[in-house]
């Protein structure tokens, strides 16, 4: 497990740079799942600073289409903690998530979501759809998108571009 602080700093600049640290370790968990021929997403389930578990997607290779990065950590951690409620808990996600892995984070109450590209076609964060404020649940989650979205955008682009090119 590893932990992040950013001492010293005024709440905004210290939540800035955690969210920007455990970004950057989920961009190299989508390069870990590029590099195993999967769309490079990935994902980081954080509490109290404090990493519960890292992944990224795999649905080809475990031949299993709830394979996303987000539904992995949450079992991990669900699993490490005991738990299949994950509360005060912040998903790091290169790749706005779908509505599948927006409901599985509502049921286990994952407290925040920071997100990196945005996904305008399946996005269900606020792109092509908005569940994480549907009035019907009865939890709500932060988010925040857009952190290094660039970077995450540029994965998936030349990912995609590969892909057709053979």
């Amino acid at each position: 497990m590893q932990d992040a602080t950013a001492a010293g700093m005024p709440d905004g600049s210290a939540r800035e740079a955690q969210d920007r640290y455990w970004m950057s370790l989920a961009l190299e968990e989508a390069g870990r799942g590029q590099a195993a021929g999967e769309v490079p997403v990935g994902a980081v389930l954080v509490q109290e600073g404090r990493c519960l578990a890292r992944a990224h997607n795999a649905p080809i290779g475990a031949q299993d289409p709830t394979a996303h990065a987000e539904i992995r950590v949450l079992r991990e951690a669900a699993r490490r903690l005991g738990n299949y409620r994950l509360p005060g808990t912040t998903l790091y996600v290169t790749l706005e998530p779908c509505p599948m892995c927006v409901g599985a984070m509502v049921h286990a109450r994952v407290a925040r979501l920071v997100y990196g590209a945005p996904d305008p076609r399946t996005g269900a964060a606020g792109g092509a759809l908005d569940l994480v404020a549907h009035p019907s649940h009865n939890h709500r989650i932060q988010v925040r998108g857009g952190i290094e979205a660039e970077r995450a955008a540029s994965m998936l682009r030349d990912f995609f571009r590969q892909r057709r090119g053979r």
